[in-house]
């Protein structure tokens, strides 16, 4: 790679090679962890699991559902031991729910045994992407402008732990997704 040039995707399988854990994809709700970790996964000729839907169907309850009847707590305790599985499978790319990294446990886990990457996204993006979804029982308490402000700021200080940070622009999911290889192949 010279400069600033972009990899070509030729490229990406030199720098799969050297990867020898899973990917772990970090950040706020909206910030594309699924749509990015899907076109991540593919790019690198690896499998892709959503933590999230392990949880539901590990539960057989939607997340919803699980923070309704238990609260927030037993649900992040649950999502702390269906990463660990998740690593232990060995699965390429693993998306992670917005407030995953912020447990002191599952994070602990994450950078000894994954390869964090955060993908960052301004609050404007963020608005508009998770106003398309109405499964995020975060952002039913209130306005959904200062929650994901406030989210941010509280978890920033976690997030930055990561030793990859990646920002997803409103464009297409593949350069967010070639932005992590490149970044990845450069702490590598």
């Amino acid at each position: 790679m010279t400069g600033t040039q972009p990899l070509a995707e030729q490229e990406f399988a030199g720098i799969a090679a050297r990867i020898t854990r899973p990917v772990v994809l970090v950040g706020l709700m909206g910030v594309g962890k699924s749509t990015v970790g899907r076109k991540l996964a593919s790019l690198l000729g690896r499998d892709f699991i959503d933590a999230d839907e392990a949880i539901v169907a590990a539960a057989q309850r939607s997340i919803p559902e699980i923070f309704e009847a238990f609260g927030e707590a037993h649900f992040r305790d649950g999502e702390r031991r269906v990463i660990a599985r998740l690593v232990d499978e060995g699965h390429g790319v693993i998306a992670t729910g917005g407030g995953a990294f912020v447990d002191p446990d599952t994070r602990a886990l994450v950078l000894e045994r994954g390869i964090a990457v955060w993908i960052d996204c301004d609050i404007d993006t963020l608005v508009e992407r998770t106003a398309r979804r109405s499964n995020r029982p975060l952002l039913k308490t209130g306005d959904p402008r200062e929650i994901l402000t406030r989210l941010a700021q509280e978890r920033t200080p976690f997030y930055a732990q990561a030793p990859i940070r990646v920002v997803s622009e409103n464009g297409p999911h593949a350069d967010t997704a070639r932005a992590i290889i490149e970044a990845i192949d450069q702490w590598l």
